[in-house]
């Protein structure tokens, strides 16, 4: 279902001025509820700065017309808008952008991935959810080079910032490396430090970036709605020997956690590209 969101104003209340004009966007076959693709529309405005701090957003009236959805939809997106901290809502004066809408918490790029593992293991919590020994599952059985149904250990976790839920990461190790530590370490020691305490020396690791919805489970763990974008980052870590040593999955709230990466345009033989950098280290223009 399409519909035009744009907010009309006038001289005297500058605020109201027009910020928007482009098709928004909801799917009403969509198992996502309508609610929470208003909420979703509203709150990326606010993030990228379309709706600025005052603004006075359309009431629950005009936002159901604009939307074409019932009041009450359109009165629980404001209302979760307001709960997130991110509009204030008052009795005759209507819904506004706050202020100082909180950003998104962690910021990491992909080039220091690692090493912000570990640090975030110093500023977090963690809470382990599950962990026991298992069959290695098809996925994790190729992950780690293993036979199928082969032992490992798994970890299901979720990481806390500021005591909020952050992340949801399910971790397979092989057998011999999860052996040398037990829950309680797990939940008090980053899972990296665990192995590099049993011997293992990470030399390299695979990752791929995407997005999915959260499932129900997963929902209820991060505190967050069904249907709820995350970011799915998957990874294989290897040690010197080139031996996998372990295979996780993290599911992160978009609004606590972002992915940065720093590019610099470089000549290659077939022409000008793309090259990313750590933000540590001088890029340099490469080409003959």
């Amino acid at each position: 279902m399409d519909s035009q969101l744009k907010l009309t104003g006038t001289e005297k209340d500058q605020s109201r001025e027009p910020v928007i004009a482009r098709r928004a966007l909801i799917d009403p076959t969509s198992r996502v509820p309508l609610y929470h693709q208003i909420l979703i529309i509203l709150r990326n405005q606010i993030f990228s700065g379309e709706l600025r701090p005052g603004t006075l957003l359309p009431g629950e009236e005009e936002l159901a017309e604009l939307f074409q959805v019932s009041r009450i939809t359109a009165k629980r997106a404001l209302n979760e808008l307001a709960d997130a901290g991110l509009v204030v809502r008052e009795r005759g004066r209507g819904t506004r952008v706050c202020d100082a809408p909180p950003p998104p918490r962690v910021k990491t790029s992909v080039e220091g991935w690692l090493e912000n593992i570990s640090l975030m293991g110093v500023a977090t919590d963690v809470r382990v959810l599950e962990f026991d020994y298992i069959p290695a599952v098809p996925e994790v059985a190729e992950a780690l080079q293993l036979a199928p149904d082969t032992t490992v250990q798994r970890t299901v976790r979720v990481r806390l910032l500021d005591g909020e839920p952050m992340s949801y990461l399910i971790t397979h190790v092989p057998e011999d490396i999860g052996r040398s530590f037990d829950r309680d370490e797990l939940g008090a020691f980053p899972l990296l430090t665990l192995m590099e305490r049993h011997g293992v020396r990470v030399a390299d690791a695979r990752q791929s970036i995407s997005a999915t919805l959260a499932d129900p489970e997963v929902a209820r763990a991060l505190e967050i709605h069904a249907g709820s974008p995350l970011l799915d980052v998957r990874r294989i870590v290897r040690d010197m020997n080139d031996r996998p040593v372990e295979f996780l999955r993290v599911l992160y709230r978009p609004d606590k956690y972002q992915f940065e990466m720093n590019l610099k345009r470089v000549r290659r033989k077939e022409g000008m590209r793309w090259q990313s950098f750590a933000p540590d280290t001088p890029a340099r223009t490469q080409g003959k």
